[in-house]
């Protein structure tokens, strides 16, 4: 029985952007040439952000918890930034046509838009307590009392 609730991410405007930005991103690394062994460090990190940016919507977008969900939200944003500014990289180690990378940072900053948006729509009432405290809702602490303590359970239920 396929789940009411499911969402495909493969339809969520920020995957869609997402695919996007790795396709470009992807036509600007087949540039980069092979015989330059520190373009070819910075390309292999540029294709791995890029691929942050659908693979972990993708996870998340039917997680559930909100720690999960912000988890993933925190990678994806570490890679957009880390993506963001790859062109100081390339053009630091030579690479001649650095000025295509303009297109992936604005697209990026349309990824950010569509982010936003993403993270707001989390549900800030499905959640376990992050006693690491980086990842709870709006009001949760990691030292507050878990209101599920409180539930009886003898383990027949």
């Amino acid at each position: 029985m396929e789940d009411e609730e499911y969402i495909d991410p493969k339809t969520l405007p920020i995957y869609k952007k997402g695919e996007e930005i790795f396709e470009v991103v992807s036509q600007i690394a087949d540039l980069i040439p092979d015989d330059d062994e520190m373009l070819q460090h910075v390309k292999g990190f540029m294709i791995s952000d890029a691929a942050q940016l659908t693979i972990k919507i993708a996870g998340a977008t039917n997680a559930g918890l909100y720690d999960i969900k912000m988890e993933a939200a925190c990678i994806i944003r570490k890679a957009a930034m880390d993506l963001k500014i790859q062109n100081h990289s390339l053009e630091i180690h030579g690479f001649k046509e650095a000025h295509y990378y303009q297109l992936v940072r604005d697209l990026i900053e349309e990824y950010r838009l569509l982010f936003i948006e993403w993270v707001a729509g989390f549900d800030t009432y499905d959640y376990v307590i992050d006693r690491w405290g980086l990842f709870n809702p709006p009001g949760v602490g990691p030292f507050d009392k878990d209101p599920d303590e409180d539930i009886p359970f003898d383990g027949f239920g």
